[in-house]
């Protein structure tokens, strides 16, 4: 399709998603409201942002401050057709990728002690929850444009690497709407600024859109381990990595980024096999990362947590793989994010 076509159709779209986002603000459709305090984590953009992450880090650091704490995702390109599925109830997981989506199992491994739960109905799945369990707050996964659902913190992530990604709306550009709607969140919260310059070029085109100052958190990812297949893997230091030669794997939302930050580790990137967002590892996918192996020769294969935890744990290659597990890094803002979170 044509960037013209593509110009378009996103003025229509624009239009429904804008009469939509109006018809919730002013009453028409319906917001539900949980019996608990709910933090909303989501973005303006397709593609990935760091929701992931920072949906753990918001998890964990509730259930530090001693509340309970329950994941509600939507579960995208889950194959279950139970209605709900509860992944895990904090103490076992119980549904893997292919039945909870790639990002909830990932968080039931990542986040012991919490809930996570999956359903399209995030307000029907909270409710299901309760009826379970006791649960003291929700972190709704994904959850910006998910309207019908009130919340009480709604976070806003946008990635400042990609401000391409934020001058059009779909299918033109990468936007889900128009970056206006970004007044909608109590907290902005810029993703990826390892290069500071970009920064002030992101928050000039939110004041634009928005027609008010904008002062945004900011973060970026740093990688912390180096995790194996298994669950109970022994995680290596990135340190092993450094000066290797890796072939590189991915299915997500920003495959540009996951090589960027590699090759930042002091790794020589020999090969690289690239697939679309949320994709099923199936016998075909997995014979084309050997071949690419036996091609290339590398030392390592190195692919993201949400990619590694969908093959399987006895996949074996003639070279070590791993996943990298990026932690959130705070450069500017976190006492804010920390003062919304504990008036819940």
């Amino acid at each position: 399709m044509g960037n013209v076509w593509k110009s378009l159709i996103a003025v229509p779209y624009q239009g429904l998603i804008r009469s939509r986002t109006w018809l919730y603000e002013h009453g028409w459709f319906p917001q539900h409201r949980l019996p608990c305090p709910v933090v909303s984590v989501g973005n303006l953009t397709v593609g990935g942002t760091g929701k992931t992450p920072m949906t753990m880090w918001v998890a964990n650091r509730l259930m530090e401050r001693g509340k309970k704490v329950a994941i509600l995702s939507r579960g995208y390109r889950r194959h279950a057709r139970h209605t709900f599925v509860l992944v895990s109830d904090g103490q076992a997981v119980f549904a893997g990728p292919r039945e909870a989506g790639d990002e909830p199992y990932l968080m039931a491994r990542r986040c012991p002690g919490v809930v996570v739960a999956v359903g399209t109905n995030r307000y029907r799945l909270g409710r299901w929850v309760l009826r379970q369990m006791s649960v003291d707050c929700f972190v709704l996964d994904d959850g910006f444009q998910h309207l019908s659902l009130a919340r009480d913190v709604n976070l806003l992530l946008i990635d400042s690497s990609d401000l391409h990604g934020m001058r059009a709306l779909l299918p033109a550009g990468r936007l889900r709407e128009s970056l206006v709607e970004a007044r909608r969140a109590s907290e902005i919260i810029l993703t990826r600024v390892d290069d500071a310059a970009a920064v002030p070029r992101v928050v000039e085109s939110l004041e634009a859109a928005m027609g008010c100052q904008c002062d945004p958190i900011t973060t970026r990812f740093t990688a912390q381990a180096l995790m194996g297949a298994s669950a109970d893997a022994v995680c290596q230091p990135i340190a092993t990595i450094l000066g290797r030669r890796a072939l590189i794997f991915s299915g997500v939302g920003n495959p540009r980024q996951f090589r960027r930050m590699v090759v930042a580790l002091g790794v020589h990137v020999v090969d690289e096999c690239v697939f679309h967002d949320h994709v099923t590892y199936t016998a075909l996918t997995l014979r084309t990362i050997a071949r690419s192996v036996e091609r290339s020769h590398p030392d390592v294969v190195l692919t993201t947590e949400k990619d590694l935890v969908k093959c399987p744990s006895r996949w074996s290659l003639a070279v070590p793989v791993f996943a990298i597990s990026l932690a959130v890094e705070f450069v500017e803002g976190r006492s804010r994010l920390e003062a919304s979170l504990a008036g819940l």
